[in-house]
């Protein structure tokens, strides 16, 4: 039995007594009288009506951040700005924004663009889309985010891991060597539908579906992804034409091995010395914060001189692939392109919901980080609004799912960026690159792409969390690497789903074995304490005291009545074993137990019952309000009887006391 054998051998020992020791039960010297305390009564909560409760559950359920305190005592006029400034942040700050914002804000603008337009390009060969497709996400969701979004350092374009989740669930049913264009239209319905989904959660406050992404199967998942997509940019790096299409380690690293005749030295050479380069680049800026603009600046320098040394070599025809003719322009409409009919279109969806909760919730994660860091709040619901819209609106502009990325917004805030005005220069810059620079991408080669996409993801592994994960929870732990394990064997949608179904395991686990502890007087105090956290704390004699940790619910109802009922049991083998005195009275301390439902009121009545058939009382301890307020609307309360609820465990202790001193 967890607990010791500590014993309290008089009520003397016990501070609130006062010298007071029962008699009959306990056969120790006992003064004349114990002090004529009554205890609290347990009151009821408030009436309410149906409705009334109805409100307030709702209420905080979905607004618990209440946002609507703002309008309170507020003229019509003053709502009206009020609500247009809830829905469009930039009118807070548009009013007072001056010149020296701007210039903060253009540095940071400009800064991010180096680094926004060769990972754009990356990202959208990641996803199996045309690189031109990378820089279109990079123009028209930074101009939406701008005005909708509540975040002042978020910088948002496509990110890493969406890129590769959307490319390889969609490339499961569709090749996109074969059928580009169809290929092209379920990306962007797939970013449609995320855009949809993310917007839905927002305005329905239903923000907490994300949770169900912890941060354990997070790592996991970005560890495990960010393996698989270096060692598929091993394609680009060592010349290789014909490469797996599936993303699991396994097909990657035959297929590497398989195709060695395909390597060549020329690309493996040029490739190797800039990748050392990119990530060179990086570690300077980890270990000197104010060196972040080598990193920031890395990428887009990489591309420029590769681009010259192919140019001025003829490197394109000695073996190294270059990324070809990019159109010129604006993003062109492509709400036509959207597939809302056919047999593609449940897989369109579910691509879309997964890369909209991963996107979201890296997004919000991201803004979250860097609010914190300069002490504003950001709104989650809005946020989530904002980044749906954004990407609903990409989807009619040729864009694929976008939100804001770790890198890009580490850099924007270090170069010093105010407001949302940098997304604006930063779509700026990629629409002078769109009008006017596109054929200078022509001679870019692939291998330099594939060393932007290493340097990005390769910070996206962190062992040392996963370290720290299995010396505090090994149910945390076990998530994390099946997330990680599962990306790499078997596929990234498979090992995204196999480590959410742990982390709803372990929920469920919670729910149904809540903890239960058995409880003892802390020498010198009335505060009662679990004896495993304790292990000095004194036993009441003739009682037994068991705290309950959860809410009571059909689900965990009769594993309780259980738990309860062995704890009796071996309090019963251990008296029996000390022949101490037998055990009359079970306190249940339910100061944890925030919620019963029905199925938890019959479990209470049945424990009185069982536990009256062997001579024991049951007593509860400061049951809550809504607790309280069933047990009295159902026939719990008449069944368990009002003299047995108290109001603290040193009250129901003190009332035994004085029973048993009573007694003839």
């Amino acid at each position: 039995m967890v607990g010791n054998s500590n014993r309290v051998e008089d009520f003397t020992s016990i501070p609130v007594f006062d010298g007071a020791v029962a008699a009959a039960a306990f056969p120790v010297p006992m003064p004349d009288s114990l002090p004529s305390t009554d205890p609290h009564k347990v009151c009821l909560p408030l009436p309410q009506t149906a409705f009334q409760r109805l409100r307030h559950g709702f209420s905080e359920t979905f607004f618990p951040d209440d946002p609507f305190h703002q309008f309170k005592n507020q003229s019509r006029l003053r709502k009206a700005v009020l609500a247009l400034q809830y829905f469009f942040p930039i009118l807070q700050w548009a009013p007072t924004y001056s010149l020296s914002l701007f210039k903060s804000d253009i540095v940071s603008g400009l800064t991010i663009a180096s680094l926004a337009i060769p990972q754009g390009i990356s990202y959208a060969k990641l996803a199996n889309l045309p690189p031109i497709i990378g820089l279109y996400s990079s123009f028209v969701p930074p101009l939406i985010y701008a005005v909708l979004g509540s975040s002042r350092d978020l910088a948002v374009g496509p990110v890493s891991i969406a890129s590769l989740v959307m490319g390889s669930m969609l490339r499961e049913a569709v090749s996109p060597a074969h059928q580009p264009l169809l290929f092209l239209q379920l990306a962007f319905t797939a970013t449609f539908f995320a855009g949809v989904f993310q917007a839905s959660l927002g305005f329905l406050r239903l923000g907490f579906i994300v949770d169900f992404l912890s941060r354990p199967t997070l790592v996991g998942f970005m560890a495990g992804a960010a393996i698989i997509v270096s060692l598929q940019q091993l394609k680009g790096l060592l010349g290789i034409v014909h490469f797996a299409p599936q993303m699991n380690i396994v097909p990657v690293v035959q297929s590497v091995v398989k195709r060695r005749d395909e390597w060549e030295w020329q690309t493996i050479l040029m490739g190797a010395c800039f990748l050392l380069l990119l990530l060179t680049a990086r570690h300077i800026s980890l270990r000197k914060p104010k060196l972040f603009w080598v990193s920031a600046a890395a990428p887009l320098a990489s591309v420029i001189s590769s681009t010259l040394l192919v140019f001025i070599f003829k490197a394109q025809n000695h073996g190294i692939q270059v990324i070809g003719h990019l159109d010129e322009g604006l993003n062109p409409p492509s709400a036509n392109l959207l597939y809302f009919r056919g047999p593609l279109l449940g897989l369109a969806i579910k691509t879309g919901i997964v890369t909209g909760i991963l996107s979201l919730t890296e997004g919000i994660a991201v803004g979250r980080t860097f609010a914190s860091l300069k002490k504003y709040q950001i709104d989650g619901n809005k946020e989530m609004m904002a980044i749906g819209l954004m990407n609903m609106a990409g989807s009619c502009c040729s864009c694929y799912v976008t939100t804001g990325s770790f890198s890009r917004s580490a850099v924007n805030y270090n170069s010093g960026s105010k407001t949302a005005v940098s997304n604006i220069v930063l779509a700026s810059t990629v629409l002078v690159t769109l009008l006017f620079l596109m054929p200078l991408f022509y001679y870019t080669p692939n291998l330099i792409l594939a060393g932007i996409i290493i340097t990005a993801v390769v910070g996206l592994i962190d062992f040392r969390t996963m370290g720290r994960l299995w010396k505090v929870d090994k149910l945390d732990f076990l998530a994390c690497m099946t997330a990680f394990l599962g990306v790499l064997f078997f596929s990234v949608q498979g090992g995204l789903s196999l480590a959410v179904g742990i982390s709803v395991f372990k929920i469920l686990l919670h729910v149904t074995r809540p903890n239960t502890a058995t409880l003892g007087n802390v020498p010198g105090t009335k505060i009662y304490r679990n004896f495993m956290q304790y292990p000095d704390a004194k036993r009441i004699p003739s009682c037994l005291i068991v705290g309950i940790e959860s809410p009571i619910y059909f689900a965990n109802a009769n594993y309780l009545h259980e738990r309860v009922l062995r704890w009796v049991r071996e309090e019963q083998e251990r008296i029996k074993a000390r022949r101490e005195n037998i055990l009359k009275y079970l306190i249940l301390e339910m100061t944890a137990v925030t919620a019963i439902d029905t199925s938890g009121l019959g479990m209470l009545t049945e424990l009185k019952r069982t536990l009256e058939n062997q001579s024991i009382t049951l007593l509860l301890v400061n049951p809550i309000g809504e607790v309280m307020e069933k047990l009295k609307d159902s026939d719990s309360l008449a069944a368990i009887g009002s003299d047995c609820l108290y109001l603290t465990v040193d009250e129901a202790i003190l009332s035994i006391a004085l029973k048993v001193q009573l007694q003839p």
